[in-house]
């Protein structure tokens, strides 16, 4: 009798530590067995985004390790995701973090909630890469040179690529979401900014504000394609 596949086990995919966050709880990467392979997939850079992790965990966990064609981190903001915050536990937005050019100083301000006003202020950081998760990303990347980096967030409904890739094009199209240069307003020491200066082609994936089960109905499939590999002979 064959014994059914095990949809969402626990993870037995091989996993490297990259660092540590500010309260000591290991950065992983999950790497391909091939390590060739050129894509790097991020969840939770803000920690209240948390349901991008869940996703892509679940994702993971439904393939086999050899069927891995991507490195994913599944929460780049761990303290934030366990304290339900968007900074780290130092209060830095990370997203705002990154020693790109248009960094600055100034406290970012967001809102929990579209009907709320936007007036819970975060630190960008003392200076760009302040940040231990910062840099252990930063470290990573010089490491494995990825072709292309795909950034989950929450929940702007939308397929942030100023270079309308055809992946990026192929994605807004699955999902019915709308494909957009940018997300409409200044975003200074930006993971994406940090990218383009690199010259690191980055797709900043926004999930639209749907149900848990809904979400995984409709980005199930393209996060499982970017993870085995679907796409990746549409990269540069």
């Amino acid at each position: 009798m064959t014994t059914p596949k095990r949809e969402y086990g626990p993870l037995n995919h091989q996993s490297r530590k990259i660092g540590r966050s500010v309260n000591g709880i290991p950065l992983r990467v999950y790497e391909p067995l091939d390590k060739s392979q050129g894509m790097l997939v991020m969840g939770s850079i803000h920690g209240d985004e948390g349901l991008t992790t869940v996703l892509l965990s679940e994702c993971l966990r439904s393939i086999e390790p050899h069927e891995l064609q991507a490195r994913l981190i599944l929460a780049a903001n761990p303290d934030g995701v366990l304290e339900g915050t968007r900074c780290n536990t130092r209060g830095v937005d990370l997203n705002r973090n990154f020693p790109s050019k248009n960094w600055k100083s100034d406290p970012v301000y967001y809102r929990n909630r579209p009907d709320e006003p936007q007036n819970i202020a975060l630190s960008p950081g003392s200076h760009g890469g302040s940040e231990p998760e910062t840099m252990a990303i930063i470290e990573l990347i010089a490491t494995i040179k990825p072709q292309l980096i795909v950034s989950l967030h929450g929940f702007l409904n939308c397929i942030d690529d100023p270079h309308a890739s055809a992946i990026s094009v192929d994605i807004a199209k699955r999902t019915h979401m709308e494909l957009v240069p940018d997300v409409g307003y200044a975003t200074p020491g930006s993971f994406g900014s940090w990218c383009a200066e690199q010259e690191i082609p980055i797709i900043t994936y926004e999930f639209p504000s749907l149900s848990i089960e809904k979400l995984k109905a409709i980005h199930h499939p393209v996060l499982r394609d970017l993870m085995t590999g679907l796409y990746n002979s549409l990269l540069a």
